[in-house]
């Protein structure tokens, strides 16, 4: 009898004990992650179809709720063309061209009516090709003025190539937009507030080496992901 009920009692706890190892193992609703959701389109920006090349302006921009600023000492040379290459992804995007800098450039876009929150999951998707030895890194203007590059780098030599990245896993170095290099030390990322930022661009930190192969950059579309935050007075 004895050992009929012992015989029982380990069977009854044979079946009792993936619910008890699972009431012990899961998470209590307290302690779940929340979800962060992703972040909406904030802008698309694209250059408009041109018949030749030229140095890039305003009204090259498809998106006229997009201001377009030109930075460092060979800013104002930034071309932009619609003929070039098939792409192996279709036709060559219009885009804008840094070749012909003969010294350091940089561009940046700015919306006319809001900052942008790229914190948590705000990224950047762009479509993009380069020449040589040129990489192309993201360029952020914080709400108090603050310039800085991201560690984050694209760069296909063969074809255009559009690619994505979320900002907030990127370390982040002080930049100084009239010449376009870099100061200091990588910032710790603790120290950078993607909140509200103010203007979203690239650079590759070079000068260009003219028509042809050597080296540039190629920067088609650009989309920036991120939640709207109103300037004042608007």
């Amino acid at each position: 009898m004895f050992r009929s009920s012992m015989t029982m009692l380990l069977f009854a706890l044979c079946l009792a004990a993936p619910a008890i190892f699972a009431a012990t193992t899961a998470p209590q609703a307290e302690d779940a992650v929340p979800l962060v959701p992703p972040a909406p389109l904030f802008f698309r920006s694209e250059w408009t179809v041109t018949p030749r090349q030229h140095p890039v302006m305003q009204s090259d921009l498809a998106n006229q709720e997009l201001e377009l600023k030109l930075y460092g000492p060979s800013g104002k040379q930034i071309a932009t063309a619609s003929q070039g290459a098939p792409s192996m992804t279709g036709a060559a995007p219009t885009h804008v061209f840094t070749g012909l800098c003969e010294q350091t450039c940089a561009a940046a876009l700015r919306d006319k009516n809001n900052f942008v929150d790229l914190s948590g999951l705000g990224k950047i998707r762009w479509i993009t090709k380069v020449s040589g030895l040129h990489r192309i890194h993201p360029i952020i203007k914080l709400a108090d003025g603050t310039w800085l590059l991201g560690e984050h780098e694209d760069g296909q030599l063969f074809d255009f190539h559009p690619s994505e990245f979320t900002l907030a896993e990127s370390r982040w170095i002080k930049l100084d937009i009239d010449r376009v290099v870099t100061r200091g030390n990588w910032l710790d990322r603790r120290e950078v507030d993607l909140s509200k930022v103010d203007e979203v661009g690239f650079t590759d930190l070079m000068p260009g080496s003219g028509h042809g192969d050597g080296g540039f950059m190629d920067m088609g579309w650009i989309e920036v992901y991120g939640k709207p935050v109103p300037r004042m007075g608007h």
